[in-house]
């Protein structure tokens, strides 16, 4: 089973300050493995990483929120996320991962623990790809609560799915820009694609993970500075479904990033204070603090 590194040991408080309430609308806790065992069938195996680690690195970096987002490597078990939603109940949200069978009332348990969406993979590495006609059996399900949809899937393989995605009730959210890679260019199908579903009214994307994208990686001045080309064409197609996230604490990234670093790219993607507040502010609270 493959082992990922922990998240960085020192990350730098950033220079740019985030405006009050802002949000950080992709992270992830593992364990701790005494009370929250991993899940026998998982992809990685990662050393914990608790809530109180990342409350720690939130007041680093001026975070005010977060949504949680339930990891792989627990499984459909969400006690870890639900008890990381529960430290705080009004500041954080969570995305949780349910079996094709979950009842009714799990889910109402789960929304009254804080969880505003269901997370899909459709990527074949982190196992087999979600079946669409479970996930658009569940979208029905999970529409008189509000919820969205989101999904763990490459740009390039986008085109195969949009269809799908558009058919759904629900708004969807596209994790990491999609992935995009960096050396591809900026006129690579891929990215046109992202752009162009973007342009639906339910669509929702996640400027997170630049360093998943990057071609230089922290190899620059500003690290995963060539990143910032491709958010702000993100940001052009739809600026008010746009959230942002660290990712922490980093599964299956080529490098761990300084988390500092990634904040401090923030103003770089765009020189409008009013859009920048959108991202971090507005648009999460339209997502996952609705009601």
């Amino acid at each position: 089973m493959k082992t990922v590194p922990p998240p960085h040991s020192h990350p730098s408080k950033p220079a740019y300050v985030l405006p009050a309430g802002s949000c950080d609308a992709h992270v992830h806790v593992y364990g701790p493995v005494a009370r929250f065992p991993y899940a026998a069938d998982r992809a990685y195996d990662p050393p914990e990483a608790p809530i109180e680690r990342l409350q720690a690195l939130h007041r680093l970096l001026g975070v005010e929120r977060a949504v949680i987002v339930q990891a792989t490597v627990h499984g459909t078990d969400n006690g870890a996320m639900l008890d990381a939603i529960s430290r705080a109940p009004a500041r954080y949200r969570g995305v949780a991962l349910v079996a094709p069978d979950v009842s009714d009332q799990e889910l109402r348990r789960l929304h009254a623990g804080g969880v505003r969406g269901l997370r899909y993979n459709f990527m074949p590495h982190l196992g087999k790809s979600a079946d669409p006609e479970e996930v658009r059996a569940m979208a029905a399900r999970i529409a008189p609560l509000g919820w969205h949809i989101q999904v763990h899937v490459t740009a390039a393989h986008l085109p195969a799915i949009r269809g799908f995605l558009e058919s759904l009730p629900v708004p969807f959210v596209i994790d990491h820009m999609g992935r995009p890679m960096v050396e591809d260019g900026l006129d690579q199908p891929a990215l046109a694609c992202l752009l162009d579903v973007l342009g639906h009214e339910r669509a929702w994307v996640k400027i997170s993970g630049p360093e998943r994208i990057s071609a230089l990686l922290s190899r620059q001045a500003r690290p995963y500075a060539d990143a910032v080309p491709f958010v702000q064409r993100i940001l052009q197609a739809a600026p008010g479904r746009v959230v942002w996230g660290t990712d922490w604490p980093h599964p299956n990234v080529r490098e761990v990033p300084d988390d500092g670093k990634l904040v401090d790219l923030l103003p770089s993607y765009t020189d409008d204070a009013a859009v920048l507040e959108s991202i971090l502010v507005a648009n999460p609270s339209r997502l996952y603090w609705y009601d």
